[in-house]
């Protein structure tokens, strides 16, 4: 008799229920929809009536909106509505608001509360924008000598070693000296100093000279550093902005793919791509009069920038800075969010590379007892209505100040600001501050734009492909194989239905190359069920019984299974390994396929058998 323990059935049923489960949340429509959230410290209260009556106003349909304590997310019933609402929405609400596109899932609050998620949709199916950008590695080997070059300096400058001039020659550093002791001297420095710069001494024409490069495992390491810091600040500004679900990845060893779902005018994502932020610390002009302060008006021998709201120090909303910069955000290595441990507000902590310190350290301790305050430096790109009603983009620089404090004491590598409205502002300051430039300069090789139109028609055609070939899957399974073929198809939508909730449950990114490892493994997930059901006919032709041909075609059906699975397994991973974004997406797809397909055309396929015709007495098999 073929019978399995209770607990073989439950885990069984448990499976399938589960799978349903988190499946489900993508029977359920996403909405186009455009999110509005404060550039700074929560949304006004009465955002939402300001949006939905603007909305009504301008004759555009929505289908909901919803409110949380820095978001307003508004649902549309079709794409038009939703890229016309975006484009109108950003010109009336200005620069405090980030207007981005999004696709809102309809998920049940019941389902969201297990954690029920929907798969993301891939820039072939919900459209948007595709960048391909290549970094320039010259450039990197350039900017790192010259760094050198600077440390160079002031080292030497500091343990008081003339030397005639230095300079890159060559992809390599030239030191001139017209003394071979104090050539010798340098030698020792940076020898003990920079371990990763290789030095040879030369002597021509009367000098003595030392020629320096760095090391190529130091500068690999600069260049894959360069890549990485490029890919943060491309992936800072993308959030910053409010583009939603953004792809930012590195392929191959200087480039970077940028996709950009919903964004449909790549003249837009290049500015989004462009924008970046940063600091400058400067001495507040304490001797310039208030009353002209207040009005805004230009300070002689001084700068007027408008301050935020609360900024101890200012006139009337404005204050007046020294033109002199103590220091830039070129010079900060590292900023982290936080909160002050006197005052409990939020701040963000900053490291300043080695001249940054020098600079800042010189500069603070000359001026103690005085005011220093913080201008935060912005460039923003709105879109903006003309007087004919034609809509155009504007790039636009904000500086603002932040933070003015009094130098209390003398500071260096390590210290921190404040004045921040909050602890998003906090954090997102932070972060564009650790990655806010570019490590090195990049040019787009390639871009393409998929419109919305495209990615539903590319929907609706991978839906019938797999629709077509489940079909017929399952039509030929039941003529063949009769009963049991039946329940090879019942196996096979089980085998859909666990794909999918991996899917969701991993948030994987549906692309037209996923949807074709989902038909691949409709058509794949059976071969382990004609193993099987040849197997028990064979066996069946030999003269054993029916349980003994059942129990002999798994059993002996099991290594064949498992060698064919494993070696597309291996040749999956492969794709994953050496593969880019869509090809990926093929590998995960085909192999999670292949894992459920296992495990539904062996255990759930018993499990069906054994509870219909285990505890039977049986002459033959409908197979």
């Amino acid at each position: 008799m073929n019978r399995y323990p209770l607990w073989k059935y439950l885990l069984v049923a448990g499976m399938v229920i589960i799978s349903l489960l988190y499946a489900l949340p993508n029977i359920y429509p996403q909405d186009p929809s455009v999110q509005i959230s404060a550039r700074r410290g929560a949304a006004d209260p009465g955002l939402a009536g300001r949006v939905t009556k603007f909305l009504d106003e301008n004759h555009i349909g929505y289908k909901a909106s919803e409110s949380t304590d820095n978001r307003l997310l508004i649902r549309f019933a079709d794409n038009e509505a939703q890229l016309q609402a975006a484009d109108l929405l950003q010109a009336e609400l200005g620069a405090d608001y980030i207007t981005a596109l999004n696709i809102a899932p309809s998920t049940p609050a019941w389902l969201q509360a297990i954690g029920g998620r929907p798969m993301y949709l891939g820039l072939d199916l919900r459209g948007g924008v595709h960048f391909q950008m290549e970094v320039d590695m010259d450039a990197v080997i350039t900017q790192t000598y010259e760094r050198y070059i600077s440390e160079l300096r002031n080292g030497l400058r500091e343990e008081k070693i003339r030397y005639q001039g230095i300079a890159m020659e060559n992809d390599s550093l030239l030191l001139r000296f017209n003394d071979p002791q104090l050539r010798d001297q340098a030698n020792d420095y940076i020898a003990t100093q920079f371990t990763d710069l290789n030095i040879e001494q030369l002597n021509q024409e009367g000098e003595y000279n030392l020629v320096m490069i760095v090391n190529p495992t130091a500068m690999t390491e600069e260049q894959k550093n360069a890549l990485q810091q490029n890919i943060a600040t491309l992936r800072n500004r993308v959030n910053e902005l409010g583009v939603a679900e953004p792809i930012i990845q590195q392929q191959g060893i200087d480039r970077i793919v940028v996709q950009l779902p919903g964004v449909q005018d790549t003249v837009r994502a290049k500015e989004i791509l462009g924008a970046t932020a940063t600091l400058e610390f400067r001495m507040v002009d304490s001797d310039a009069d208030p009353a002209v302060l207040a009005q805004g008006n230009a300070v002689l021998g001084s700068d007027v920038f408008p301050a935020r709201p609360g900024v101890v120090g200012t006139g009337g909303g404005y204050a007046a800075l020294e033109k002199r910069v103590i220091l830039t955000g070129d010079r900060i290595i590292n900023a982290a969010s936080g909160f002050d441990s006197q005052s409990q507000t939020p701040a963000v902590f900053i490291t300043l590379d080695g001249p940054g310190a020098q600079q800042f350290q010189r500069v603070t301790g000359d001026n103690v007892g005085k005011p220093m305050a913080v201008l935060f430096i912005e460039n923003r790109s709105e879109m903006v209505r003309d007087e004919a009603g034609e809509m155009s983009t504007r790039n636009r620089t904000v500086k603002e100040v932040i933070n003015i404090a009094t130098i209390r004491e003398q500071l260096s590598k390590r210290f921190q600001i404040t004045g921040l409205d909050s602890t998003n502002e906090a954090r997102d300051l932070a972060l564009l501050l650790r990655a806010g430039a570019l490590a090195a300069p990049m040019q787009i090789i390639d871009e393409r734009s998929v419109g919305p139109s495209l990615g539903a028609e590319n929907i609706k055609r991978g839906i019938q492909s797999v629709i077509i070939g489940y079909a017929l899957v399952l039509l030929f399974m039941g003529i063949y194989y009769s009963f049991f073929g039946l329940i090879a198809d019942l196996a096979l939508s089980i085998n859909l239905v666990m794909l999918i909730a991996l899917l969701s449950g991993i948030q994987a990114t549906l692309t037209m190359p996923a949807i074709a490892g989902i038909v691949l493994t409709v058509g794949m997930s059976v071969d382990a069920n004609v193993l099987i059901y040849e197997r028990i006919r064979e066996e069946l032709r030999n003269g054993n019984s029916p349980h003994a041909s059942i129990n002999a075609g798994y059993e002996k059906a099991f290594a064949t299974i498992l060698d064919s699975n494993i070696t597309t397994l291996i040749a999956a991973f492969v794709l994953f390994i050496f593969g880019t974004g869509p090809i990926k997406g093929f590998a995960v797809t085909l192999s999670l396929g292949l894992i459920t397909s296992m495990f539904t055309a062996i255990l759930c396929t018993r499990a069906v058998i054994n509870l219909i015709y285990g505890g039977r007495r049986l002459s033959k098999l409908p197979v």
